[in-house]
């Protein structure tokens, strides 16, 4: 549990990082952009928020819950948006940069890949190798563990275990499709500055001034 805490913290970190959001966003956001997340429910996501607040990590703020399509209600409670502290950040950027083998395992490396916009590449290799190592372990021993157990296996059973085994070999696959990928040379510039930077060569080559956009 403490391990798919600990997950479910960085999860929370990162988002926030990305803009504050009230609980109900957070949570519909770890159900819909981190799938890994599906079995958390608001008994695992509030705690996780009040430890972030208590360590500093996340602030708390009162805003009014304004629906313009709601009719007004008296008694209207107020929402909590949750918000990153300059500490925070510096704590979610010491998690970016760690990529020992927790980060290799199953669910962390779902969560960890979910934020590998916000990490530096030379992290983001170190984890893509490692989970292909780990995933290469793994193959190893199914194999090995088929072979042994093959003919005390019935035809369903066996069909399960090499069903596990493509599973693991198209992982591998995209893994030599990523690191290869990165190798090559993958920007690490966020998508909004690739876009102002290519919209001001543009304008540049057709006679225009970055300041004149826009302008008749």
């Amino acid at each position: 549990m403490s391990k798919r805490s600990g997950i479910l913290e960085f999860a929370v970190l990162g988002l926030l990082r990305e803009s504050p959001m009230h609980g109900y966003e957070l949570r519909k956001r770890l159900n819909t952009s981190l799938g890994v997340f599906r079995a958390f429910s608001y008994g695992s996501l509030y705690p996780c928020l009040k430890t972030l607040v208590a360590q500093g990590w996340l602030i708390e703020e009162t805003v009014p819950d304004v629906d313009p399509l709601a009719a007004p209600l008296v008694g209207r409670r107020a929402k909590i948006v949750y918000r990153l502290t300059t500490a925070g950040k510096e704590h979610f950027e010491e998690l970016l940069a760690h990529s020992g083998p927790d980060a290799w395992e199953d669910e962390h490396f779902a969560a960890r890949f979910a934020f590998f916009g916000q990490t530096s590449r030379d992290v983001r290799m170190r984890v893509l190798e490692g989970r292909r190592s780990r995933l290469e372990e793994r193959l190893d021993k199914m194999r090995a563990s088929l072979v042994r157990t093959r003919e005390r296996l019935d035809d369903y059973t066996l069909e399960l275990q090499r069903h596990g085994m493509e599973s693991v070999e198209r992982e591998v696959r995209w893994l030599n499709e990523l690191i290869e990928t990165e190798r090559n040379g993958r920007s690490t510039r966020p998508p909004a500055e690739q876009d102002d930077n290519t919209q001001d060569r543009n304008t540049q080559e057709h006679g225009g001034q970055p300041g004149d956009r826009g302008t008749a």
